[in-house]
């Protein structure tokens, strides 16, 4: 039985005239976070659903989901049987495609959509049929059109029939590099990975800057922040990492500078250097992790 992922873009929908853009771009990015880790998928787009097909008969599907639960610009998606379409393969399919999840559960209901209007049945007269065959075959099933344990999917689109039963909730936002690239100042803390992930939500390319001071910060200081990196790179996509030795700037600060501005001097600095990688690298913005009194340091004056 042949199984495909039908992605939901959700937000891109609203797009006008550029919205195949930022469909172009959604799809490269599946298509690379797939490649890297589960293997080769082909991509059509069909109105507001992308159809991924493997390209390989051993892809772990399981492992396929996971992934694309963290692709920012999916609203959400499915694991699906194709059918031909006609009713009698329809039956079969569903019956032999969401058997496991139909014997576990007590109640269910049939939602059918039929974009392919050359269908001689309609959406009610297909729920209707498919939910009779389901419930001739399994005889502890009730219908529960308002709360049900499982809803069982049908799309009919131009190619196929498309079956399934779970609705997989995934990252939402739009895709990153529709938006730009900006860079972010990464601490070790939990704020800047939190601009990071809000940001990438947003379709920025996000990398990163880390500012270290040995030996006032520690090597285990920046392989905290190299993990939080890693973990990021499966929201973000790859993400180029700059260390910058700080030093010799901030000791020259200590012996310098009035005790009350060592801070916020310390800060400027910081994003003069920034600045400079911005420029640099083309990078269009700074992000930080900076909230009013989020921590001690962050009140207005600090900021």
């Amino acid at each position: 039985m042949k199984e495909v992922l039908l992605i939901k873009n959700g937000e891109l929908a609203l797009k006008g005239l550029n919205r195949s853009t930022f469909e172009d771009i959604l799809v490269k990015n599946m298509k690379r976070r797939l490649l890297a880790s589960v293997g080769k998928f082909h991509f059509t787009k069909s109105q507001s659903t992308i159809v991924a097909e493997a390209a390989e008969d051993d892809i772990d599907f399981e492992q396929a989901v996971e992934v694309l639960k963290k692709v920012f610009g999916i609203a959400a998606f499915s694991r699906a049987a194709v059918c031909e379409k006609d009713f009698e393969s329809i039956r079969k399919t569903a019956l032999d495609y969401l058997g496991d999840d139909l014997r576990q559960v007590k109640t269910f209901k049939v939602n059918a959509k039929r974009s392919d209007k050359r269908f001689p049945m309609t959406s009610p007269e297909i729920c209707r049929e498919v939910g009779g065959k389901i419930l001739s075959m399994y005889h502890h099933l009730t219908v529960d059109v308002h709360n049900p344990d499982v809803t069982v999917l049908l799309e009919i689109r131009d190619k196929a029939a498309y079956l399934n039963c779970e609705r997989i909730i995934s990252a939402g936002g739009i895709p990153v590099g529709s938006s730009g690239k900006a860079l972010l100042l990464l601490s070790g803390g939990i704020d800047s990975p939190v601009a990071a992930y809000m940001m990438a939500k947003r379709g920025l390319v996000v990398d990163a800057i880390h500012f270290q001071s040995p030996p006032y910060t520690s090597e285990r200081a920046l392989m905290k922040v190299e993990t939080l990196c890693e973990k990021l790179v499966n929201y973000c996509g790859e993400i180029r990492f700059f260390c910058v030795p700080f030093t010799e700037i901030q000791e020259a600060l200590r012996d310098n500078c009035p005790s009350d501005y060592f801070t916020i001097i310390m800060r400027r600095l910081m994003l003069k250097i920034a600045n400079r990688i911005c420029d640099e690298y083309d990078y269009k913005a700074l992000i930080t992790g900076e909230s009013v009194g989020q921590v001690a340091s962050q009140t207005l004056a600090a900021l």
